[in-house]
């Protein structure tokens, strides 16, 4: 948990450097939009749907003491996201000026658009190195490893620290490029070393007739279509946001990521480690065992994620003021940040159920259910976002993502109770209400506060109004005597 909080950290730190650089200039948008591509052929092809699919089969390889077979299997993987990897890679290249003109930014201006193409073409190096890494880190989860894997994004983001800082001066946004390009070399490195602990055995076989490589393409095959929808999501937000005034892209870039931060801490790292418990119960059929982990890792994440989503509203100004403003970044961009922050802040919530609820149903071999409300999601996601962007601009499109999540979560929640023959419903209703009437209390108290930020010192009246919503909370969790404080410090400690 301490290095998943200090990748969220360093993440933070990236953002806070690469801000005071750029703020919210259209240099930037360009650099956001150009990471569109890349990051979608990396999530397709070799991130969370070849994880999610190739964890589960080399699991239960393991769960059933079959060495030998797992490590033909990862051998396998690995040289076959290599290839497509490298080949999608060079079509993308080439097919870049007709993407970006045509497809991705057209309402970028002609220069914005050239250097656009540049920053993609130099990105998509990095998508090949992540491909490989990408499954590195999945074999080495399933291992009931996180230290590496956990390391890696530290490095990476240091990495990206470092290009802004020392060549950004220099050389402009093409710092940040190099430094993700080498930052994606340290990331692949990290796994690389985890494996040789592990004494993993390479072999060149791509392994098409292997009947474990065709499960894990079974498995992959939904999931990559689930992830396309919602890489369409980012990539519809980046074409709408591109005609836009300059530094609309920048302000949902920012807004999100800080609503990714309590997400990636909540959800994202308790669902890592949770996933190859949950596989390995499913191997044994303890199903049973399973509903009650699930439930319990549910419970938990909403007991963080309701008071986070609370804080990130009323105290989004204090934060992005104590976090960016400086620099670049300019009040004018913390008020632009701001206000699609207070559309995207309650989406933590279901954002954080989904990651866990998700990984339920890859767990039991299942990534069509998953797929099929994503597909729903996403379809309301891009309609609200068309319907909403005349009538509040960028931030329609932060408030059609949070609408859609959280009916996403509904949906997700009821199908994964049907599969599991239930959860703990009671539990789960008893959290989620008290944790929301604690929530209440403290954003009541920090929306008042906030009414005396002028003139104050970011640094003190920030960390201030953090340190006090965070006291009331506990405070009302204590009163309304939850549970969950145990259970999280408990599984915190672990």
């Amino acid at each position: 948990m301490a290095l998943f909080l200090l990748s969220r950290i360093t993440g933070l730190a990236r953002e806070m450097v690469i801000g005071a650089r750029f703020g919210t200039s259209a240099e930037l948008d360009a650099y956001l939009a150009a990471f569109r591509v890349p990051d979608l052929l990396f999530q397709l092809m070799a991130g969370g749907a070849l994880g999610s699919a190739f964890i589960p089969v080399f699991t239960g390889l393991l769960a059933r003491r079959e060495l030998p077979a797992a490590w033909r299997l990862l051998s396998a993987i690995v040289n076959l996201v290599l290839l497509l990897m490298a080949a999608l890679a060079l079509v993308a290249a080439f097919a870049a000026p007709f993407l970006v003109r045509t497809l991705l930014a057209p309402g970028f201006s002609p220069a914005q658009q050239a250097l656009t193409v540049s920053l993609m073409r130099w990105m998509l190096i990095s998508t090949i190195v992540f491909g490989l890494s990408g499954i590195m880190m999945a074999a080495l989860n399933s291992f009931q490893h996180f230290l590496l894997p956990a390391l890696a994004p530290v490095l990476y983001n240091l990495s990206i620290i470092a290009g802004a800082w020392f060549l950004a001066p220099r050389i402009g946004v093409y710092g940040l490029v190099i430094g993700v390009v080498v930052g994606a070399f340290l990331h692949l490195d990290c796994q690389i070393i985890g494996l040789w602990w592990y004494r993993a055995r390479y072999r060149w076989a791509l392994g098409l007739g292997d009947p474990h490589v065709r499960e894990v393409g079974r498995l992959m095959a939904p999931r990559v279509l689930g992830l396309a929808a919602v890489q369409i999501n980012f990539w519809v937000n980046t074409l709408l946001a591109s005609g836009l005034s300059a530094g609309s892209i920048s302000a949902l870039n920012y807004a999100w990521l800080l609503m990714l931060l309590p997400e990636g801490i909540v959800a994202q790292a308790v669902a890592t480690a949770a996933f190859p418990t949950f596989a390995a119960l499913e191997a044994r059929g303890q199903l049973a065992e399973l509903r009650r982990i699930v439930s319990q890792t549910l419970r938990g994440v909403l007991f963080l994620a309701i008071p986070a989503a609370a804080g990130l509203y009323a105290w989004r100004v204090p934060l992005i003021r104590l976090l960016l403003e400086r620099g670049e970044f300019t009040a004018s961009s913390t008020q632009l940040t701001a206000t699609a922050l207070a559309f995207y802040a309650f989406g933590l919530i279901g954002h954080s159920v989904v990651e866990i609820a998700a990984r339920a149903f890859y767990a039991l071999h299942d990534t069509r259910t998953p797929v099929i409300v994503t597909l729903a999601g996403v379809a309301l996601n891009v309609g609200l976002s068309v319907a909403l962007l005349p009538w509040l601009n960028y931030a329609g499109l932060a408030l059609a993502n949070t609408i859609a999540t959280l009916l996403e979560m509904g949906a997700l929640l009821w199908l994964l109770g049907r599969r599991l023959a239930g959860l703990e419903w009671p539990q789960l209703a008893a959290t989620a209400g008290r944790a929301a009437a604690a929530a209440a209390a403290m954003m009541a108290a920090l929306l008042w506060l906030g009414r005396f930020e002028q003139g104050r010192s970011p640094l003190l009246f920030g960390t201030a109004g953090l340190a006090l919503g965070a006291l009331i909370y506990l405070a009302g969790a204590f009163a309304l005597r939850m549970p969950e404080v145990e259970m999280v410090r408990r599984r915190i400690g672990r």
